[in-house]
């Protein structure tokens, strides 16, 4: 890259840089389309969603305020809120991905103890399985230390969140997590549910990765217990094929949207609301913001619930078909059946060095990307499988790279 940038910012202008640098780009890109390619929850976009999101860019339309953006505007009210319905929710917000849904989850709670005027701030728990964005957004937000519940099998144990609950004092939000980024685990959400009723606790469901199965008829009810969240946590660019960025913040309660009601009078004066104008900055912690909602509307028109469902259900079968082929391999040791479409597996009897060498390897090689992950006092090797391209035969030529790179040829 370096070779092909040459100069940053050169006197005169080089017409063919844009060439240049997109092969090179292009060049050393981890292809999210490659069946090799399954390190991480990063999916080959779908054609449909990569040419509204080239639309979107060159339209440029800016949802800060609403006589920059009318048509995207409109759409993105109708869309989101037809997302939002599918969880029994009452909105969506759009954002950059998980770590900002997330984010934005723990502000509106903090908000909402605020405006209740209760005492103490509220105070995150959550297992060791959820995701680091959210003890990083407690530190961001001022909140106190979460607390944190181990989850030796993977997964929260409703027993040892009774016992955190009813130890802990003051006002309490809640995270569980549906789809881990270790193992696509799904925490037991009817439990945590019912558990955060009873104990008074606000409830946020990070469901970035497991959203998707919403689409799926045969596997939607993995997610049960998710629509009694009071916010949710979803993620289009994971299983819903989108170019990145395409992350929602689902709400249950339209009064914790006010904490975001911010006034500036050049977007949203007052005059502009009461004669009828959107005020879209409540919709975003952020100001200026791209149409990410256009390539999801177009996804979702094009191929229907039936259509992403079948994508959901395919990926999730080929991780099973995968899981099955570890399992009969002498050569492997399979960690667990996939929950989702993430499947763990180790050389049998290799060392974690080993283990951690092996992807290395095939990494630098560029003959694989693979992911890893630390479960049950062990390293496993992580495959992310979210291409629905991928076929049984990829998945057994991983295999034999796998075992190539841990016993090369001298």
């Amino acid at each position: 890259m370096r070779d092909a940038l040459g100069e940053v910012l050169p006197v005169e202008g080089e017409p063919d840089a844009l060439h240049r640098l997109v092969r090179a780009l292009t060049a050393g890109t981890a292809d999210p389309a490659d069946p090799l390619c399954a390190a991480h929850l990063h999916t080959p976009p779908l054609a449909v969603a990569t040419a509204a999101d080239l639309a979107a860019s060159a339209l440029n339309p800016s949802l800060d305020s609403w006589d920059q953006a009318p048509a995207a505007s409109a759409l993105e009210a109708l869309v989101t809120r037809a997302l939002a319905a599918e969880v029994h929710a009452v909105d969506a917000l759009v954002t950059t991905g998980g770590t900002e849904s997330n984010q934005l989850a723990l502000l509106l709670a903090r908000e909402a103890q605020r405006q209740a005027q209760g005492h103490g701030a509220i105070r995150l728990v959550c297992g060791e399985n959820a995701h680091h964005s959210l003890p990083r957004a407690a530190w961001l937000l001022g909140l106190p230390e979460p607390v944190t519940i181990p989850t030796p099998a993977g997964t929260l144990d409703p027993a040892a969140l009774d016992d955190a609950l009813t130890q802990l004092q003051g006002p309490l939000l809640v995270a569980a997590t549906a789809g881990t980024t270790d193992a696509g685990l799904i925490d037991p959400l009817p439990e945590i549910a019912e558990l955060c009723e009873a104990h008074g606790a606000r409830l946020h469901i990070d469901a970035a990765y497991g959203g998707g199965l919403l689409f799926s008829d045969r596997r939607r009810a993995q997610l049960d217990g998710l629509t009694r969240a009071h916010t949710i946590t979803l993620d289009l660019h994971k299983l819903g094929w989108q170019p990145v960025a395409a992350g929602l913040l689902a709400v249950r309660d339209q009064a914790d949207l006010a904490a975001l009601r911010h006034q500036a009078d050049y977007l949203n004066a007052d005059d502009d609301t009461e004669a009828g104008l959107p005020d879209l900055l409540g919709r975003s912690a952020r100001t200026t913001r791209r149409p990410d909602i256009l390539k999801i509307a177009v996804t979702l028109k094009t191929l229907g619930r039936t259509g992403l469902g079948a994508l959901v259900d395919q990926v999730c079968d080929l991780a099973q078909e995968f899981a099955a082929l570890i399992e009969t391999h002498p050569g492997f040791e399979l960690y667990d059946r996939p929950t989702i479409s993430t499947v763990l597996f180790r050389p049998a009897g290799a060392s974690d060095d080993t283990v951690a060498a092996v992807r290395r390897q095939l990494l630098h090689d560029g003959r694989a990307v693979i992911g890893r992950a630390a479960l049950d006092g062990c390293r496993w090797l992580k495959a992310t499988l979210l291409n629905p391209h991928t076929r049984p035969g990829d998945l057994t030529a991983l295999l034999k790279l796998v075992e190539l790179a841990q016993h090369p040829h001298p």
